[in-house]
């Protein structure tokens, strides 16, 4: 069965049984609220876990999913120069829920947790701030670490991808709640 290179919302939902769900949100993203039997496997991990995704693809189609689909996207690219065929969902988790689908949170009470792109607006909007106000009352000097944010959100924004989601997905803090697989799922070394 073929699958498109973006999903909607309906179409995933209608389709959900013949999918192998794969969420690319940091794990701690992913423990406050994934779809239902996705896996995880973040994002910076997508190269490690290609021979399990390859299989899980010659069984089920590979739906890709993240907060909003920009990850999703950047994933689904990754696994197309592999030759994997893989979708993503259009808008995300954030779409699914807002059209009233559950989300699935591991045992015990739900993580609250950023979203990824809630957080690096948080360290870059702090950073910013930080460089022009020590700019001010130090040296001026301070102000090219407003520069460089300002410069990595341009390069961010024309290749796609973010350097700062990656080093933020690294932090403890998003690394707790990993949710085990279960056993109908393909089982990546995440």
């Amino acid at each position: 069965m073929s699958v498109s290179a973006a999903l909607s919302v309906s179409e995933a939902f209608s389709r959900r049984h013949e999918l192998t769900v794969v969420d690319v949100r940091t794990p701690a993203e992913f423990a406050s609220g994934h779809l239902p039997d996705a896996v995880n496997i973040p994002l910076d991990r997508i190269g490690r876990a290609l021979p399990e995704l390859r299989k899980a693809a010659e069984h089920k189609p590979l739906l890709v999913v993240c907060a909003s689909g920009a990850r999703a996207q950047s994933a689904v690219a990754t696994l197309a120069s592999h030759d994997i065929d893989a979708s993503s969902l259009n808008g995300g988790t954030t779409a699914w829920a807002a059209e009233g689908h559950g989300l699935d949170h591991p045992a015990g009470r739900p993580r609250s947790v950023w979203a990824m792109e809630r957080q690096v607006r948080f360290t870059a909007g702090s950073v910013v701030l930080l460089g022009m106000a020590l700019g001010f009352l130090i040296d001026p000097a301070f102000q090219l670490l407003s520069a460089g944010i300002a410069g990595g959100l341009v390069f961010s924004a024309l290749s796609n991808t973010c350097g700062m989601a990656v080093v933020l997905g690294g932090l403890p803090f998003n690394q707790r709640g990993k949710a085990p697989l279960d056993s109908s799922s393909p089982s990546p070394r995440a």
